[in-house]
């Protein structure tokens, strides 16, 4: 690999070149939330749930107002976030089943390889959702399962297989199921039932802690009194429980840096608040006020708080680049009888925006983005255009390393703006939730889709059109006014962005 040292942006060198000798190496930890809109937070704007911890790191560092997850859903955004390739360009990247191969194949680049070039030990902690294994519903869920986290970059690895409504329900801690009784192997299929097992649909009677909303599907195996997508037998002595799950896996992860804390660590820590199903401790339920959805963002903002005690204990808080983000925008009832659109009140999890999980519209990808770095980054809110799939380039440059030989379409070098030194970051974004969109800091331009506009059972708009759709966002964030008719020259550019950008690749084989 060609390792010569890349042209800096004046105001960006003092930082890289403490990296590049080798002295002062920033520990990094990303917290990727699951679920969490625009407006979930009190530090952005939410007044119905206070989240202290979160609004504390937004306070000494960066908040970003139009920063972008790469998809409005799960498995494809943390495609993007690792490989700092749009997953619309690879087949096979959509929301994947508990038994999907592994998406990101080992020979791909990857974030984590990047920091493993650099020096660092990396971890990943939590939510996954990107397949395993190398074949399709033949994992060995009884055995050392490979390709895994490891054969993309992460030393350490204590992982949910897929996503909490999903089997198998076990955590996975290097690549082996966890407190895996081998007398009772574990079987998982996403197409029949096991003879003799119970499910959500035929067994309602066992549906003793939550119950699945009608029409979803999150009627099959039951775990923990909470029946899920998928069929699962075995493993009794390995399943999680839902309510001590974030206990879990953030003591997983302040125990990785308790334990690395005299080297440069990257600890990717996706979180499963506040996906569904949402069945928060003991000690967070009724305390928000906004019913389990609001309870499981203060159950979040406590693991976020867990965090920076642990660097702080460890004494290497300055010395941390933290980053807090989530993977798409919201969305209120996903599967279960939880009475958060009850218990919503006044609330808007996504903010001033149209949309939520699912919709191409802005409140699909707009997310919070906080980039705290004590005393290397000063307290601001940025209107900087910003993406996801910039975590890949924008390491690059912290660490100066030189990865125009990979396979790296999309990622672009965005360290000035995540320093605060730059308040206009990209020129462009193409988001992907049903159809494709191309954001600019004025226009956004939404492709025609012949799909539904509507979903009754999350009760939201996906933004689907046959028609163009085109929105002067300065004047109409909400997306309501669709100015394609009178603006025929921006329109014919904004496609024009889009076309160029699908040449470039779409549709490529993993």
């Amino acid at each position: 690999m060609n390792k010569s040292k890349l042209i800096l942006p004046l105001g960006i060198a003092p930082f890289v070149g403490l990296v590049a000798q080798n002295q002062d190496k920033p520990n990094i930890v990303l917290i990727y939330a699951d679920d969490i809109g625009y407006g979930d937070l009190s530090c952005y704007g939410a007044t119905h749930v206070q989240t202290p911890n979160t609004d504390a790191l937004a306070n000494d560092g960066i908040r970003f107002l139009n920063a972008h997850s790469a998809a409005a859903t799960s498995t494809p955004s943390r495609y993007g976030l690792f490989t700092g390739e749009y997953p619309w360009r690879r087949k096979g990247t959509g929301v994947t089943n508990g038994d999907a191969a592994m998406i990101i194949k080992p020979q791909k680049y990857t974030v984590a390889k990047l920091m493993q070039e650099a020096g660092y030990v990396t971890a990943a902690v939590g939510k996954w959702h990107l397949g395993l294994g190398d074949k399709a519903r033949e994992q060995n869920w009884n055995g050392h399962i490979s390709p895994g986290p490891k054969e993309i970059g992460f030393d350490y690895s204590y992982i949910m297989a897929a996503t909490g409504d999903r089997v198998p329900c076990v955590y996975i801690e290097n690549q082996r199921v966890v407190n895996l009784d081998q007398k009772d192997p574990i079987q998982v299929s996403y197409t029949k039932n096991f003879p003799g097992e119970p499910t959500g649909k035929d067994n309602p009677e066992l549906l003793t802690k939550q119950k699945p909303s009608p029409n979803h599907g999150h009627d099959q195996s039951i775990v923990n009194g909470i029946s899920r997508i998928g069929y699962m037998k075995g493993g009794k002595s390995a399943l999680w429980e839902d309510e001590n799950i974030a206990d879990s896996i953030t003591a997983h992860a302040v125990r990785f840096i308790e334990r690395n804390k005299d080297k440069p660590f990257f600890l990717y820590f996706g979180t499963n608040s506040i996906h569904v199903p949402r069945y928060p401790h003991a000690r967070f339920v009724g305390k928000s006020g906004l019913g389990l959805r609001g309870d499981a963002i203060l159950e979040f903002d406590w693991s976020v708080g867990e965090v920076v005690k642990a660097l702080e204990k460890a004494g290497i808080r300055e010395n941390t680049l933290i980053i807090i983000s989530s993977d798409n925008g919201p969305v209120v009832d996903d599967g279960y009888q939880d009475q958060s659109v009850e218990n919503l009140k006044n609330h808007k999890p996504w903010g001033p925006f149209r949309g939520g999980k699912y919709s191409t519209f802005e409140a699909g990808t707009r997310v919070p983005f906080i980039v705290n770095w004590h005393g290397k980054v000063s307290a601001q809110k940025s209107e900087a255009l910003v993406s996801q799939v910039d975590m890949l380039a924008t390491f690059a440059e912290l660490f100066n390393i030189n990865i125009s030989q990979k396979e790296n379409i999309d990622s672009q070098p965005q360290l000035k703006a995540w320093m605060g030194k730059d308040q206009k970051g990209r020129e462009y974004v193409i988001g992907s939730g049903h159809s494709l969109s191309v954001l600019t800091h004025q226009w956004k331009y939404i492709e025609p889709n012949q799909g539904r506009a509507y979903s009754s059972l999350t009760n939201i708009e996906y933004g689907n059109n046959p028609k163009d759709q085109l929105y002067n966002m300065q004047i109409d964030r909400g997306e309501y006014d669709n100015v394609a008719d009178e603006n025929p020259a921006m329109l014919r550019f904004m496609k024009s962005i889009l076309e160029e950008e699908k040449a470039k690749g779409v549709g490529l084989e993993l």
